[in-house]
């Protein structure tokens, strides 16, 4: 079983703690990672392209001109594709769906790879308790200061 160190909210080493094996040794499969990170963020996508079709596309209820006798080609609406200001025959629309499935379990198992894989690389922080007198970020962040975290917000913050 792995150890980690244990700290208190002043950054100060006050022990070591075990990780339990089920959970922080588990041995990785980057194929495994990859389809849950995959199916994570796809299934957080957003629709943004869409094109309104002939359907969609105001106007074009009356016929233009009759069906025959006029000489010019036959028109049943001023929103046809073939029109200026008419819809768009195939481009993209709001109802596609990008969502993939994974398996719950192939989904547990990929994120328990991921801490063991913090864990062997002691990227894992464990805080005995973590108390915050009022909820502000800057009473947050100098704990975050005293455990030396190592995140790029904090290095983004010290430059400004």
């Amino acid at each position: 079983m792995p150890n980690v160190n244990l700290y208190n909210q002043e950054g100060k080493e006050i022990g070591k703690a075990e990780l339990t094996s089920e959970i922080f040794d588990v041995k990785l499969n980057s194929n495994l990672v990859h389809q849950a990170v995959v199916a994570q963020t796809a299934n957080k996508r957003q629709v943004l392209a869409h094109t309104k079709d002939r359907s969609e596309v105001r106007g074009g209820g009356k016929k233009p001109w009759r069906q025959k006798g006029t000489g010019r080609a036959r028109h049943g609406s001023i929103r046809s594709p073939l029109w200026r200001g008419g819809g768009i025959t195939f481009g993209p629309t709001n109802e596609r769906n990008f969502s993939l499935k994974i398996n719950k379990k192939a989904k547990r198992k990929a994120l328990l790879m991921c801490l063991s894989d913090k864990a062997k690389n002691e990227r894992i922080i464990l805080v005995d308790n973590l108390e915050l007198a009022e909820a502000k970020t800057k009473k947050f962040f100098q704990i975050l200061l005293n455990l030396n975290m190592e995140l790029d917000i904090l290095l983004l913050y010290l430059k400004k």
